[in-house]
């Protein structure tokens, strides 16, 4: 039996989930599904339902519910059984004709007690009860028609899209994202009647807001499962403001105190705010292919974490862009098919160049097996000798079916190289890197200066020059790598050329994107006002300023930016490295800006980090560049939508 890991979390979780769908109509939220997309697979839970018609839903108040003959259903749920997706549920059942209906969440009823106000000392009594889930139950067989009907509700911790064995990611906290010193005036203004607070770092549990807090649990509840299944008792360390929040509440969280009594290892949790060091982020690193697969091709409907590869080539279908639906589409995630897992892993570990040599002898490697007329080509991997050597497989449907995994990751590698928006990354790239250069030579107004000729009315704009989202990428990755400086003349002077140029952009857009609509309040371009557009850009300002100063608090965290000299550039040493290696430096015990949160006396005995030789990370998503502006600009960090 193989060591706990991600990726047997999930799958063990999953197969409680297949236990129940024999014969069932399958209704599943996006955050489940894409669990199931990278754990197992829908082919696993198409498999476990059987029968010769998909009967797998997406759960919407709009689904279609269930026939005469379909009595059974099974409800797979990322969220709290309460508000909008009961009402949803609810909807559902009555429609349908169902007999036999299981719920399950991915949420504890230790979550769902404290979402219904039960107090700690309370929710104690009731360890081994589930007054909510069986209070559902009795709901399910009133809606069913019949109290005689069967219910079941249950948890089961669907935490987790494993997409390599070290590296996790959790759907249903993808908009999750860090606090900001502006966030502060926010929550002292929601509660008049409590001591002020002076900055993020005096934020504690007490004065988030109920919903957000309320998201802090449910994640917190995942990752106790997490820990249970991996058989440890952890240790947790925070480095930022809402990191602490959350490393302290897992801590301290009652059924995770009772778990660890039992455990048999031990782990280190570091919780790290993303807010401290967003120049990773938005930069465009190009050393890594996976980077620009995610950030290029069009996301994969329903999706956070996959992209949609256009299969049509390797079919009969005219390729024509009226033709571009008829084929359903490829994506990254295969996790039935070891050869391409195998390669999936290879392209998140290695460098571009190594990563698309792997994918021409993975490629050469498939159509040998095959028996295909493959020419052989050393040197230089371009584009079309990639897709010189997935043209074999076409029409081909025993060779399609036997290698599909291998062929989707080729497929999105050549239209990744292909795409005009490559083209446009290695601009960044050469920017950024003038950027950083220009910081440490010539300070913040002579970069922002440099940027201003950028900032181009769509009139004026060719493919080649920056759209206002590309503008704001490049302005966070600007604040973020110069970190806290001193406004002078010359720094506000520049500032304020800035915002003029980019008041006017907005200004002169034909058509609002949804990111600037969410930014500037206003749902089409005839809407935006001069005076609305210059209040949105004065917001976004305060946003970056927010960005420079996050690691204000820090005392050894206080730069990403490393100084050039006359051996070497000015570059950038992310802030997930230097935490790393502050841990496994043998002479630094208690680093200073990795805060340990006990749990009680004897923790406070025991602050030195377990040492292991396995890693695991665990972030809400995969970030491309474009997602920051959202998370940033446009996203009410405060009050997450829970469903209520």
């Amino acid at each position: 039996m193989s060591a706990p890991s991600v990726l047997s979390f999930t799958q063990q979780g999953w197969e409680q989930v297949l236990a129940k769908v024999k014969r069932a109509l399958v209704y599943l939220d996006a955050a489940c599904a894409e669990s199931l997309h990278w754990g197992c697979g829908s082919t696993r839970l198409m498999e476990a339902v059987g029968g010769p018609v998909c009967h797998i839903r997406e759960f919407e108040p709009n689904a279609v519910g269930g026939k005469a003959e379909q009595p059974k259903a099974v409800f797979v749920l990322s969220c709290l059984l309460k508000g909008r997706t009961v009402e949803t549920l609810r909807d559902i059942i009555c429609r349908s004709h169902f007999q036999y209906c299981v719920v399950v969440t991915a949420l504890s009823h230790a979550v769902h007690l404290t979402a219904n106000h039960v107090p700690a000392a309370a929710a104690a009594e009731l360890e081994g009860q589930q007054p909510v889930f069986e209070q559902l139950e009795e709901k399910l067989c009133e809606w069913m028609g019949n109290m005689n009907y069967t219910a079941e509700v249950l948890h089961v911790p669907l935490l987790l899209a494993p997409v390599a064995p070290y590296l996790a990611l959790t759907p249903a906290f993808a908009s999750l994202f860090p606090l900001l010193p502006r966030d502060v005036h926010l929550l002292n203004s929601a509660r008049p009647d409590k001591r002020r607070l002076g900055s993020l770092g005096e934020v504690d549990s007490t004065a988030l807001t109920p919903e957000l807090m309320l998201q802090m649990r449910c994640l917190v509840s995942g990752l106790s499962s997490l820990c249970e299944h991996l058989g440890v008792r952890e240790e947790c360390f925070a480095v930022g403001a809402l990191s602490r929040v959350v490393a302290a509440d897992l801590a301290n969280y009652a059924p995770a105190k009772n778990r660890r009594k039992s455990a048999t290892g031990r782990a280190s949790v570091v919780f790290v705010d993303r807010t401290l060091d967003l120049t990773g982020a938005v930069g465009h690193h190009g050393d890594n292919l996976v980077e620009k697969i995610i950030s290029v091709l069009p996301q994969l409907p329903g999706h956070t974490n996959d992209v949609m590869v256009n299969m049509v080539e390797l079919t009969a279908v005219q390729i024509q862009e009226e033709n571009q639906n008829v084929v359903a589409p490829g994506c990254l995630a295969q996790a039935n098919d070891s050869a391409a897992k195998a390669l999936w892993e290879a392209l998140l570990n290695t460098k571009h160049k190594e990563a698309l040599m792997e994918v021409r002898r993975h490629l050469v490697e498939a159509a040998s097996r095959e028996n295909l007329p493959i020419k052989m080509s050393m040197g230089r991997v371009t584009p079309g000798q990639l897709t010189s050597y997935i043209q074999l497989f076409k029409n081909n449907l025993k060779a399609l079916r036997n290698h599909c995994g291998i062929l989707q990751l080729g497929l999105a590698t050549v239209q990744t190289l292909k795409h005009p928006q490559t083209a446009k990354w290695d601009n960044f790239l050469a920017f950024e890197r003038l950027l950083l250069q220009s910081i440490g030579e010539s300070g913040m107004s002579v970069v922002l200066n440099q940027l201003l000729p950028m900032c181009k009315p769509s009139a004026q704009r060719t493919s080649d020059d920056y759209c206002p989202e590309e503008l704001l990428i490049l302005l966070v990755y600007i604040y973020s790598v110069s970190g806290e400086h001193t406004v002078d003349k010359d720094l506000g002077e520049a500032e304020e050329k800035v915002k003029k140029a980019l008041v006017q952009v907005f200004c002169e857009e034909s058509e609002l994107s949804p990111l600037l609509q969410r930014i500037t309040g206003c749902d089409s371009a005839t809407n935006l006002t001069f005076h609305k557009s210059k209040i949105a850009v004065d917001g976004l300002f305060s946003s970056l300023w927010d960005i420079a100063g996050a690691r204000s608090l820090m005392k050894e965290f206080k730069s990403v930016y490393v100084p050039g000299s006359h051996t070497h550039q000015a570059s950038y040493k992310p802030l997930l490295k230097q935490v790393v290696e502050e841990i496994f430096n043998p002479e630094k015990q208690d680093p200073i800006d990795i805060e340990h949160m006990s749990s009680g006396l004897t923790d406070l005995l025991k602050t030195g980090f377990s040492r292991f030789m396995k890693v695991i990370v665990l972030s809400t998503r995969l970030l491309k560049p474009l997602n920051i502006p959202e998370l940033l600009f446009a996203t009410d960090r405060l009050h997450p939508d829970l469903g209520f």
